[in-house]
């Protein structure tokens, strides 16, 4: 007989200190500014630059060498011998003849610390604001779109009160993500986008496995109530959560270390998507459909004392 963890014990706790860590999350990131917005989502140059030098180039060089531009991105491109690397600055549309403005100003910095002729231009690419106002629109659109598919889909195979749960676990994994980035000021990119999306499939992978495991367990065991059918459920699924969650963090963490620049910012989110979702999905959903499932049988209990007194009344009415 397997051991049974009462998982649901701790739901308060964990619901609360959820609701406490993001509301600090999301109050730390207004408090700084709102989001650290990367150049996807607003007007800005990418240029990639070769450096030819007789000494090893860093990123930050090249960023120490921007000084005066506003919040100047470099990414290394390749391998770190070719000094090569990705710049990307912010532009402002107002200005007359802003990206040539911004290229003279991008190759005068670089050529006045690294030599007169030394730098290369490879490529520059514009994105102008209405691109990035319309990719922010687009975002938010196919994201919301892609929660009430899932909320149909699991609403269908499950039940109503199933999809609520699951979708509520999702909602605190993208709010908790969202508001980590928020607070530590790491670059919102699309590639900020890309996480938030592999994290609701991933934790929704989670939740669908234990909820699956919670409705077989109703049908099966009997003289259990449905709290102890969850903590059964969770615990039986258990073994397999963590597994699923720990080989992810392995490999995700392995990119972590190694990658630099934007493959690396993703990974962390990665990293923390996957914990919070392993822990939304075991503490969270759960918890929100045993909460459900209670509110529904109060109802329920409610409903048949009301009738019953009704049909107290009529029958001592009859009588007299």
């Amino acid at each position: 007989m397997e051991k049974t963890i009462n998982f649901t014990k701790l739901r308060f706790i964990m619901l609360t200190l959820s609701v406490v860590l993001i509301v600090a999350f999301w109050g730390g990131t207004f408090l700084r500014g709102g989001f650290n917005f990367g150049i996807d989502f607003k007007s800005g140059l990418n240029q990639r630059v070769k450096i030819t030098s007789s000494t090893q180039v860093s990123d930050g060089d090249v960023k120490n060498a921007l000084t005066g531009i506003e919040s100047p991105q470099v990414q290394p491109v390749g391998d770190i011998e070719n000094n090569e690397f990705m710049i990307r600055v912010s532009v402002d549309e107002s200005v007359e003849d802003s990206q040539k403005v911004v290229k003279a100003d991008i190759l005068s910095k670089l050529e006045a610390t690294f030599g007169s002729g030394s730098v290369e231009v490879r490529s520059s690419d514009f994105i102008g604001s209405r691109f990035a106002g319309s990719l922010t629109t687009q975002t938010i659109f196919l994201t919301v779109f892609a929660l009430l598919l899932i909320l149909v889909y699991i609403w269908i195979r499950f039940k109503l009160n199933y999809a609520f749960s699951a979708i509520a676990a999702i909602f605190h994994d993208v709010l908790f993500l969202m508001g980590f980035i928020g607070v530590l000021q790491l670059e919102f990119s699309t590639a900020t986008i890309a996480a938030v999306l592999t994290i609701i499939g991933y934790s929704l992978n989670d939740t669908i496995v234990i909820f699956d495991r919670i409705r077989e367990n109703t049908k099966g065991i009997k003289g259990k109530s449905f709290e102890e059918i969850i903590n059964i459920s969770v615990s039986q699924s258990l073994s397999r959560t963590v597994i699923t969650s720990v080989t992810t963090l392995i490999a995700v963490t392995a990119i972590f270390i190694l990658a630099t620049g934007s493959i690396q910012t993703f990974a962390l989110n990665l990293i923390v998507g996957v914990i919070v979702g392993t822990y939304s999905s075991v503490f969270i959903a759960s918890s929100i459909l045993l909460g459900w499932h209670n509110l529904g049988s109060k109802k329920t209990k409610t409903s048949v004392r009301s009738k019953n007194k009704e049909e107290g009344k009529v029958i001592k009415f009859n009588n007299a």
